[in-house]
């Protein structure tokens, strides 16, 4: 018997996440190769701020499909149940991960 798959709201830009992240891996790797080289600080700080701004467009990029998907879909779901709680939680989920990336 094989188990339902749950879909997220990211599962349709799936490809394109996993190539932007192994791009980043590259990146990292590209640092603690610039590392054992004895590059330049400032060099290693710039590619450093890159993998951070490559990193924050995939949360972003995260955040807008839960919330698009995964909040959405918990509001319909509230509306046809009656059970407000079902969206308060995915709020509060997307409120936790907001508050995560802020730090």
């Amino acid at each position: 018997m094989t188990e339902p798959t749950t879909e997220y709201g990211y599962t349709a830009d799936k490809d394109a996440y996993l190539r932007r992240l192994k791009r980043i891996e590259g990146q990292v790797r590209g640092i603690a190769r610039m590392i054992e080289e004895d590059k330049y600080c400032i060099d290693v700080l710039t590619q450093v701020s890159a993998i951070n701004k490559a990193l924050h467009a995939v949360s972003i990029g995260l955040l807008e499909e839960h919330i698009s998907h995964c909040v959405v879909g918990a509001a319909n779901e509230s509306q046809l149940t009656g059970n407000p709680e079902i969206v308060q939680e995915k709020v509060q989920e997307a409120s936790a991960a907001i508050s995560r990336l802020l730090r």
